[in-house]
């Protein structure tokens, strides 16, 4: 982990210094991370696209005021938190899901009649995340997807983990009760089986 660190943090120096291949170290590093966190907030493919290209032109801008006090993914999660919640306020609407998308950390592939009933689960599920408020659902995305501490989720949402805590139980509050209809179905397969 240290020497991963310390490569990091050369490439940030350079990247300060105005390294253009620094640049594109830091941004084939950390593309996937910023990609999906945007796809997952937002649930539109172009618009996740879109919304990656900007953290990295406000990571391009800004890249001289990382002081190094924290932990540079830290400090980029900030960015496409800031990045997202700025997308949201533009569109004042929330984007559903595309019918497409697998939530592969909350529903397993299966087979048969099976996989139908687990791929509708997961279409219930991404629109119930898509449902919860913005600070809600950013929590839940750093959580589940990234899995971020609750120290890490506070650096990069600038708030306390304390706060934190709460917006993860107010968005699994808000989660069973819009997914409670699915609890029957849930209980009739387990029992079935």
């Amino acid at each position: 982990m240290k020497s991963e660190q310390a490569v990091d943090w050369r490439v940030i120096k350079a990247c300060q210094e105005g390294d253009r291949d620094a640049f594109r170290v830091l941004f084939e590093t950390y593309q996937d991370r910023a990609y999906s966190i945007a796809y997952h907030f937002s649930g539109d493919e172009s618009v996740a696209r879109d919304m990656t290209q900007q953290v990295f032109l406000k990571l391009f801008g800004s890249i001289g005021q990382f002081r190094f006090n924290s932990e540079f993914s830290t400090w980029l999660y900030r960015l496409v938190a800031n990045v997202c919640m700025d997308e949201h306020r533009r569109r004042r609407r929330f984007i559903p899901w595309g019918s497409e998308t697998e939530i592969y950390h909350l529903v397993e592939r299966s087979t048969g009649e099976d996989y139908a009933r687990r791929r509708e689960l997961g279409a219930s599920i991404r629109r119930a995340i898509t449902e919860l408020k913005p600070k809600l659902r950013m929590v839940i995305l750093l959580k589940y997807f990234e899995e971020l501490s609750y120290e890490e989720m506070a650096q990069a949402l600038g708030c306390s983990p304390g706060t934190i805590a709460s917006r993860l139980n107010r968005g699994h509050q808000m989660l069973a009760r819009k997914l409670a209809h699915l609890r029957g179905d849930l209980d009739e397969k387990e029992s079935g089986e």
